[in-house]
């Protein structure tokens, strides 16, 4: 299970660090991709292919599927962890969440996102501010 935030630095070479706590339930390999709100997806490859089977299994017909499914499946690459526990973020990963050099490591219990950092605070910022109305939407969801 993946909870928490962390600040982390993105180096010149695209290289960031995954937390400690994070590490052991990631695994030496993992999946990144595109994420939703401008930020990437790090998943285990176990949940990474849950994901992926279903997306495989969406309509081809719908092009709000087809669409989907490429953000995700298309925009994801295989990435290992070094003997540091840093991840190489591809260029095009680095671009789609315009990540500068600080950056956030957020646990989301199945995933891990990586945000760049005023992004994130931005994010949190008007999070914050509809807290409650967003409480009522997930009462109406049975959360």
């Amino acid at each position: 299970m993946f909870i928490g935030e962390y600040y982390h630095t993105l180096d010149t070479k695209r290289r960031l660090a995954i937390p400690a706590k994070f590490r052991r339930t990631l695994g030496k390999r993992a999946v990144l991709t595109r994420g939703l709100d401008n930020c990437l997806y790090l998943y285990p490859l176990e949940e990474w292919k849950k994901l992926a089977e279903k997306l495989s299994r969406l309509p081809i017909t719908r092009s709000d599927s087809r669409a989907f499914t490429r953000l995700m499946i298309a925009g994801a690459m295989d990435v290992s962890l070094d003997r540091l526990g840093r991840i190489l973020v591809p260029e095009y990963l680095k671009g789609y969440a315009s990540l500068g050099k600080k950056a956030v490591v957020a646990g989301l219990y199945n995933r891990i996102e990586v945000w760049d950092e005023n992004k994130w605070e931005s994010y949190k910022k008007q999070t914050t501010q509809k807290a409650e109305e967003i409480a009522e939407k997930m009462n109406e969801l049975g959360v």
